[in-house]
């Protein structure tokens, strides 16, 4: 007597798949290798993997150096196939081979109707959201921008005509993953929690052959009555830029961990051979910076949001510390600990703006004990 292994009545009766799967970053290499690994367990269920990425860009001073996208290290430490494309149009598949199933995770590019058409059983793609909220290309930075405790992955078919937009096959059920430290997590942390989920939850659809009709949709996750779905569209240099008229701490502070390092502009003097002082913008990039207790004689700063100011006088002595502070819309006390000058080396505040020359050469007060910073210029 033998025992039978038992299958999903899908899985019976079908060639092993020839998959070309679609990836770039981090979220998804995890979906690649897990397919890799039930590739080798199960041959009766995945014959083949071609991983497609876009080529690498050039970088650096002459643009000599090139960064690839990190799925092609992963693919080829897996000794699998590599095809780099920029776009599907003239595209046919490597070498003519029947794809099965095509899946695409973290891609970038959209994979058009005629490539769909041609797989045996369309597309699928695995998503960091409770879809359909948080669709687009950044999930995980406005899940955490939102302030969200919860999250969770979804497959779904890959959609003919829009990103995110296929039927649901499978989604973390209710209420979904939980955040560790909403408070504090990074993207980074944030993906360690998803990306093995995404990656079970796409083998066990591939194993169940989840993508045969009839197609069942799974999803479940709809915002409540005073919430609305939120596009996770992609991170722009803009949303760094410090807006000191409407953005509170807790605001700041959670876009400079999820989305940082923030900036703003300033100005700096620019003096001519005549002597003549003239100003002219200069970008500043805030490495690191905190939320300080205000001290004495402070609080007059707080009256216009963004106006930063120096603590005690210049010039610095050698070894000497000063502090570089600025308030916030809801009046909370910041210290720029490091920064970047456009132009310069990331280093002390104080120091970073002194020899930019951004600080006034006078006293706010006759006690002398503070000098004003011709620091930000705030853009709207």
């Amino acid at each position: 007597m033998f025992m039978r292994r038992s299958f999903s009545s899908k899985t019976c009766d079908h060639e092993p798949l020839r998959i070309l799967f679609c990836g770039s970053d981090a979220f998804s290499i995890a979906s690649l290798q897990a397919l890799h690994t039930e590739k080798t367990k199960r041959p009766d269920s995945i014959a083949s993997i071609d991983v497609i990425c876009r080529p690498g860009k050039r970088y650096g001073r002459g643009l000599k150096e090139i960064r690839e996208v990190p799925i092609k290290a992963a693919a080829r430490s897996l000794s699998l196939p590599i095809h780099e494309i920029d776009t599907f149009t003239g595209w046919t598949s490597p070498g003519s081979k029947r794809i099965d199933l095509i899946i695409a995770v973290s891609f970038g590019l959209f994979v058009p109707p005629r490539i769909l058409k041609a797989s045996t059983y369309g597309g699928l793609n695995v998503h960091p959201s409770l879809l359909s909220n948080f669709r687009g290309p950044a999930p995980l930075h406005h899940t955490l921008l939102a302030g969200h405790s919860r999250t969770g992955v979804t497959l779904q078919t890959l959609h003919p005509e829009s990103f995110d937009h296929g039927i649901i096959l499978d989604q973390s059920p209710p209420p979904g993953i939980m955040i560790p430290n909403p408070e504090t997590c990074t993207v980074l942390e944030l993906l360690d929690v998803v990306a093995p989920k995404g990656a079970e939850m796409l083998v066990k659809g591939v194993r169940n052959r989840i993508f045969m009709p009839p197609l069942k949709n799974a999803g479940w996750h709809t915002p409540g009555e005073n919430q609305k779905l939120i596009h996770a569209y992609k991170i722009k240099p803009a949303d760094r830029h410090i807006d000191w008229s409407s953005w509170t701490w807790p605001e700041i502070n959670r876009r400079q961990r999820v989305i940082g390092p923030l900036w703003n502009v300033a100005l700096a003097a620019n003096k001519s051979s005549n002597g003549d002082i003239s100003f002219k913008s200069r970008r500043v990039i805030f490495s690191k910076i905190e939320e300080v207790e205000p001290f004495r004689d402070c609080e007059r700063f707080a009256l216009i949001p963004g106006v930063p100011f120096i603590d005690g006088t210049l010039p610095l002595q050698p070894g000497e510390e000063r502090g570089l502070y600025v308030f916030t819309k809801d009046s909370k006390l910041i210290r720029i600990r490091e920064m970047k000058v456009e132009g310069e080396q990331v280093s002390d505040a104080v120091r970073a703006a002194h020899r930019a020359q951004m600080v006034a050469n006078r006293p706010i007060h006759s006690a002398g004990h503070r000098f004003f910073c011709t620091f930000y210029n705030p853009l709207h």
